[in-house]
């Protein structure tokens, strides 16, 4: 038998599969829903003191698919937070926690660069009895010009800035949201995890533009013959959100971190698993293929564990991590292995590893 409970800081999902911020989770009623089904988690739509100045457009998603089969590999959006009012929410909170207790309520929060806006929100959502926030760092479209989403996450002194004041007030865990339009995903979660963080989640979408609608001229998604950059998502940037987990756990051992990216099956999330992720959270698939699929999710990756003898997540979260190394290491290790005994291994790859030393101090590196 299986144990697919895991616990991270502190909070007791019942599996690791989250549904994460965004449309799937846009109101207490379905938010309840996903509970039922059975999900470990939900990190709600992203909520702020002020609706109001939130306004989207139709459409606002557009659609990468495969011109063999038809199947969508990549999905992007121009959705804004959440536009219903900020009141509404409190309420929906408070009664989901009354509901279900054992489940796992993360507030997903974005702010305006003011201390005092980010205390207030944190101050009044806790009161409702969420387990954790999850501060949306990273949205990389909309209100950019109110300095909000991927405006402060993009920053690494602001990111410090911002979680600092966060958990200032804040009483329960706190995770930061990174954003994959960066360099180095590493230096902004640095960032956080000074500034006290408990847990990185990672990533949002990737900012890009889906295409353009050949027979109109016009990008999509259309809206009145204009359109912006939005956030990509699905299966196609699976690898992408693998190499930013992969290098966050591989520079901060032991981080709690939640996997996002791509995942829509149990053999995903197990390969984010396998590299330093406790949890990992589904958006675009669960409104591609409905939220029943959690069913789906927690049979495969059971199977999976099966397959391999682990009782249990924690067994084998991080397992795959020492098998990155560096590029040199790897051409000593390959000259090694033809060399095809211990004696010469040792000679050709120190061999190797002094040539590769001598090339790049030659070089300044």
């Amino acid at each position: 038998m299986t144990n697919l409970s895991v616990e991270m800081n502190g909070m007791r999902f019942p599996n690791p599969f989250i549904l994460g911020s965004g449309p799937p989770g846009t109101n207490a009623r379905v938010i309840a829903k996903s509970f039922e089904l059975g999900w470990g988690g939900c990190v709600i739509k992203t909520v702020s003191l002020d609706a109001s100045k939130v306004v989207n457009t139709a459409p606002r998603y557009g659609k990468l698919q495969s011109r063999q089969s038809g199947e969508v590999i990549g999905f992007e959006n121009i959705e804004l937070i959440s536009d219903r009012p900020f009141s509404v929410w409190l309420s929906e909170l408070k009664e989901l926690k009354q509901r279900y207790p054992d489940r796992m309520l993360i507030a997903s929060i974005m702010e305006e660069y003011r201390r005092a806006a980010w205390h207030e929100i944190v101050e009044r959502v806790q009161q409702t009895g969420v387990d954790g926030f999850e501060l949306n760092l990273s949205c990389p479209h909309g209100l950019p010009e109110r300095r909000m989403g991927m405006a402060m996450g993009e920053n690494p002194e602001i990111v410090g800035e911002v979680v600092g004041w966060v958990k200032e007030v804040a009483r329960i865990p706190v995770w930061a949201k990174m954003t994959p339009n960066v360099g180095s995903p590493v230096v902004p979660a640095a960032a956080a995890l000074r500034a006290g963080a408990d847990g990185i989640a990672a990533i949002n979408t990737i900012l890009s533009v889906i295409g353009v609608d050949l027979d109109t001229l016009r990008p999509k998604p259309n809206v009145e013959g204009y359109t912006v950059p939005g956030g990509y998502s699905g299966q196609a940037i699976r690898p992408i959100a693998l190499r930013h987990v992969m290098e966050i756990a591989r520079a901060h051992p032991g981080v709690a971190l939640s996997g996002i990216g791509g995942i829509e099956t149990g053999a995903d999330a197990a390969q984010f698993l396998l590299l330093g992720c406790r949890t990992v959270q589904l958006c675009t698939g669960p409104m591609l293929r409905g939220y029943k699929i959690i069913d789906e999710l927690c049979r495969d990756l059971s199977v999976f564990m099966e397959q391999h003898g682990f009782a249990s997540v924690e067994s084998f979260v991080g397992r795959s991590l020492a098998s990155f190394t560096t590029h040199a290491d790897l051409v000593a290790r390959q000259a090694a292995a033809k060399a095809g005994n211990r004696g010469q291994t040792n000679r050709d790859a120190e061999t190797w590893r002094g040539d590769i030393q001598r090339e790049t101090a030659s070089l300044g590196g």
